[in-house]
């Protein structure tokens, strides 16, 4: 039997991977990049605990080693110009162990587990094979490399990213707008011996920064920063490292200019791609290779690897109804999180008076009304609830 060509070895394609090993199919796994390549730090951080659960199904005790080494908070914190409006301690966990909500750590430690889950089960890896052809049949799918090198298999897992070279080679186009305006996402380190608060804090309006808001969040060995900025920004003003060591203080305090451990800038995109599958249902589109969403509300990974756990089961049953039935089902997971991110971005990006006005007034309100609070903590992630009933449940 041919084997799966998955192509794409980020946290997405190595879920796939790993979720079609699970079935017992034979599966090679093609990177563009070689095996010692050093992963950007920013992006993903929560793994949250759907995700757990399906990677768990996927290589049982992957989530406990996943866990681990990550880092659950039990704090949420929001703040309006410095003051507190809302906040919330959650006791630890009793009685049985078992999945926490989540676990916050750098996306080059999930892939680090994933790939070494990948090795365990068996996935056959090339490394340095950029795939720049893909023809697709009733029977089967033919990848192309750069170099000449071929590879054919009954079906392929395109999760080669944003700029999905087998998506783009498909003809499949991507649906959805871009806005104005970026975040600079920093990851900096803990300062050795220095304690660190068990918290998620997001800033509205923070007076250290001009107004742009801030979210702060923990993940093991340091943690995120997160600056919104504003239409106008420019990258060189607040999306350098230099730049980030310029406004860094005002938010986290004195001490971490040498601790940053990358800085990167994501624009507010919100795209699906118009099919997650091809016309003869050999190829299936998941991650970043079938949609793009904003980087706040942890959907991005998450709803990826949903998408790698719905394309497994689909290759699985080995039937196009099957695999038109993932496209059909992840494409409307895709839409709903899209919108769900959209609405966030609306609240964090208020275009309207009346909006910024409502912020307001819920600040002053919340010390007596804790659900005006509780507002301001919810809203800049956009809804979960909703979602079609996929794998991944919120994703």
């Amino acid at each position: 039997m041919n084997p799966v060509v998955v192509v794409g070895a980020g946290p997405v394609g190595l879920s796939a991977a790993l979720g079609l090993r699970a079935h017992g199919l034979d599966v090679v796994l093609l990177e563009a990049d070689p095996k010692d390549r050093e992963r950007p730090g920013s992006r993903a951080l929560f793994v949250h605990r759907e995700t757990l659960g399906l990677l768990d199904g996927m290589r049982p005790g992957l989530a406990a080693e996943i866990t681990s080494y990550g880092r659950t908070w039990h704090t949420k914190r929001t703040l309006y110009r410095g003051r507190e409006v809302y906040s919330r301690t959650f006791p630890p966990p009793s009685g049985p162990p078992g999945l926490p909500p989540f676990t916050s750590l750098r996306q080059v430690d999930t892939e680090r587990f994933l790939r070494a889950a990948c090795e365990r089960a068996g996935v056959e890896f090339v490394w340095e094979a950029r795939v720049t052809g893909v023809s697709t049949t009733e029977s089967g799918v033919r990848l192309t490399a750069d170099d000449g090198r071929e590879w054919t298999g009954a079906y392929a897992v395109a999760a080669d990213g944003a700029r999905s070279t087998v998506r783009r080679e498909l003809g499949i186009a991507m649906e959805g707008t871009r806005g104005e305006g970026f975040h600079v996402v920093v990851d900096v380190a803990d300062v050795p011996g220095a304690e660190q608060p068990g918290e998620r804090v997001f800033h509205y309006e923070h007076p250290g920064v001009g107004g742009r808001s801030v979210m702060r969040v923990p993940f093991t060995g340091g943690f995120q920063v997160d600056l919104q900025c504003r239409d106008d920004d420019t990258e060189e003003a607040y999306g350098t490292e230099e730049a980030v060591r310029r406004w860094l203080p005002a938010v986290v305090g004195d001490g971490y200019g040498e601790r940053i451990l990358w800085v990167s800038t994501y624009r507010f995109l919100r795209k699906v791609a118009a099919s997650f599958t091809d016309s003869h249902r050999r190829v299936l589109l998941v991650g970043e290779a079938a949609h793009l969403f904003p980087p706040f509300g942890a959907r991005g990974m998450n709803s990826g690897i949903a998408d790698a756990a719905a394309a497994a089961d689909a290759i699985a049953a080995g039937t196009a109804e099957a695999v038109a039935d993932f496209a059909e089902v992840r494409r409307a997971a895709g839409l709903f999180n899209s919108a769900a991110a959209g609405r966030a971005l609306d609240h964090l990006r208020p275009r309207r008076r009346t909006v910024r006005a409502r912020q307001r007034a819920a600040a002053v309100l919340a010390p007596v009304l804790p659900w005006c609070g509780s507002w301001l903590e919810h809203a800049p992630y956009g809804p979960r609830h909703g979602a079609p009933a996929v794998a991944g449940g919120k994703y």
